[in-house]
């Protein structure tokens, strides 16, 4: 399309590719020009005053290159064409509308696609799109690596390197758009299906250890006039920050996952070591008072199955006593290994009796469909390629307490 710049990966064939994985060239060096990408509207119109634009002309700016930008995907501000001349040439001196590159794009032979992303400073995420029948979830990172160390998660492994910016945030739900052809001809409305139809922040990072960044990435991905995605199709998971979760509700919006894993603290210390500064009574007492919390906003928890460590039929009894009063449901979702990993996934058997035992209490309790595990890109399984720490499973096993 002229008016707007190439998609950051080649087409992609109709038919899925095992293992595909396409390697792009470096983007020229960053120039000094301030990004637009992640900014809200006030940070956008602030901006704009700053560069020469009369404030009495500043909210209709704001509008006009808010809509280029995220209703339309155009990236060049020459074809802005609703704008004066001299002033997208002023645009185009001061400011930039930049992405993250990216690396490699990897296609499981179920459709799922996992991008690995670069970002300044040449750090790398991952962040993947899973295709389902009316409806395409896309998981991004709030953070280079991770700094809660779950033990049976693949991200956890790799030390936090630095929080992303609102704009890298942003920036890997439009080039999943890209990738997907999903942006309107200019001059047009919205495309009748949606891709990219939910959105998850579930890929590498606590988002809540990144709350500013993550909440003003949402509101851009929110706003109605750009690419609206309603808060209902946001879910943000937290391992259990416990101080920001009224927050989240209040600035954010969005549904919220709870990355429970385990029903007494002795477990549950052992796989998300936060509960060790938040414990679960803790953080139970604050879904409680969640302020969004009704039946039709249930909070979902979300339980990963590994053998023998939380699988039992006590502990889903413990799991149906301690959300009692919660209006939620609860995913199952079927280990994920990795290289090293110092667990296994609970035999099949063993997870449909534990869902059986949640489902007759009163509760949702689906189980979770494995995607993109030939690529890596299963959930736990995410981890960025150069950051990689190539440790044994002993190692592993030892600082999980196994």
């Amino acid at each position: 399309m002229a008016s707007r710049t190439s998609p950051a990966a080649p087409a992609v064939p109709a038919a899925p590719i095992t293992q595909d994985v396409l390697t792009l060239p470096r983007k020229l060096p960053e120039t000094e020009r301030t990004n637009l990408v992640g900014l809200t509207r006030d940070q956008l119109r602030a901006a704009l005053i700053a560069a020469g634009t009369p404030e009495k002309q500043a909210k209709m700016r704001v509008g006009q290159i808010w809509q280029w930008i995220y209703h339309w995907g155009v990236r060049d501000f020459a074809a802005m064409t609703n704008l004066a001349k001299d002033y997208r040439a002023l645009l185009a001196e001061r400011f930039e509308i930049a992405l993250p590159e990216v690396v490699t794009r990897q296609i499981s032979a179920d459709g799922t696609r996992k991008y690995l992303l670069r970002i300044a400073g040449g750090h790398e995420v991952e962040t993947v799109y899973i295709p389902e029948e009316g409806r395409g979830t896309l998981c991004i990172s709030s953070q280079v690596g991770c700094t809660l160390t779950c033990s049976f998660c693949h991200t956890g492994t790799q030390k936090l390197v630095r929080n992303l910016t609102a704009g890298e945030i942003v920036g890997q739900v439009m080039l999943a758009r890209d990738d997907l052809d999903e942006w309107p001809e200019p001059g047009e409305g919205s495309i009748a299906e949606r891709l990219v139809s939910n959105v998850v922040l579930m890929g590498m990072g606590e988002p809540l250890y990144n709350f500013d960044a993550v909440r003003d990435a949402m509101r851009v991905v929110m706003d109605g006039e750009g690419i609206a995605l309603g808060r209902r199709r946001i879910t943000l998971s937290t391992s259990g920050v416990v101080p920001e979760i009224a927050r989240t509700a209040e600035e954010i919006g969005c549904q919220l996952a709870i990355s429970f894993h385990a029903t007494t603290d002795e477990v549950r210390d052992r796989l998300v070591p936060i509960n060790k500064r938040w414990n679960i009574d803790m953080l139970l007492g604050a879904l409680r008072d969640y302020p969004r919390l009704s039946n039709s906003e249930r909070i979902t928890f979300e339980y990963v199955m590994l053998k023998g460590v939380n699988d039992s039929d006590a502990d889903a009894k413990r799991l149906v006593k301690l959300i009692a009063g919660i209006p939620a449901k609860i995913n199952l979702i079927p280990f994920n290994e990795w290289p090293g990993s110092p667990y296994q996934r609970s035999d099949w058997d063993r997870i449909e009796a534990f869902a059986d035992i949640i489902y007759k209490a009163g509760y949702a309790s689906p189980i979770r469909t494995p995607r993109g595990e030939d690529i890596m890109a299963a959930c736990g399984q995410l981890k960025s390629a150069t950051e990689r720490a190539r440790k044994s499973r002993a190692e592993i096993a030892a600082e999980a307490g196994i």
